[in-house]
């Protein structure tokens, strides 16, 4: 019974980790890809790390603005990405690998779909801020969240199955492992030999 209710716990979590990735994304296509209506325009940057030091040299405040909005565009794909795919466990590293990939991806068809659209400008640099605002998001939240969901799953599991133990009706047989069943010796077929 336990199992059955911890699954749909996460077919529940996936589920809001897919629903609230679409709305972020259909968002962020709202915001980059929408047509503007501007006097002028910049002409598309396709020097890295240019746009980022024309960002710095118009002071501070300018400057922590759009570099900010850059990182802060897509920074919440690097929860909600691993939020929608559920995994609790898996490899830090290849968990941080895929996010960095996808979100890369996400903020490379941004670009290149900015490319038809009037007002909007391709800045190469967006791609690099759109990715390290990714990561970096990634890096702050998810494994401490994992951590904690792991902890948390561990000792409810642990609970329910010292419950079940203890709490087992008369009568009942007690679930086993499927792999602590013995499966029988491997079956031969006659007139076959083994292979040198």
């Amino acid at each position: 019974m336990r199992q059955g209710t911890d699954g749909q716990a996460v077919i529940r979590f996936r589920a809001f980790g897919v629903s609230l990735l679409l709305a972020h994304l259909l968002l962020v296509g709202w915001l980059t890809l929408r047509p503007l209506d501007v006097p002028w325009m910049n002409a598309a940057n396709l020097s890295p790390f240019a746009g980022i030091r024309a960002d710095l040299s118009l002071g501070p405040a300018a400057a922590f603005r759009r570099i900010g909005g850059g990182l802060l565009l897509l920074a919440p794909l690097g929860v909600l990405l691993p939020m929608a795919g559920g995994r609790l466990y898996v490899s830090p590293w290849l968990s941080l690998a895929r996010t960095v990939a996808a979100g890369s991806l996400i903020s490379l068809a941004i670009e290149l779909g900015q490319t038809g659209v009037p007002g909007q400008v391709v800045d190469v640099d967006s791609l690099f801020l759109n990715t390290a605002g990714v990561a970096l998001a990634h890096v702050l939240v998810v494994p401490a969240c994992r951590a904690r969901l792991r902890r948390r799953g561990g000792a409810a599991g642990a609970h329910a199955v010292a419950r079940r133990g203890h709490e087992a009706p008369q009568g009942s047989i007690p679930q086993v492992a499927q792999s602590s069943i013995p499966q029988g010796s491997t079956p031969t077929i006659s007139g076959v030999g083994m292979a040198p």
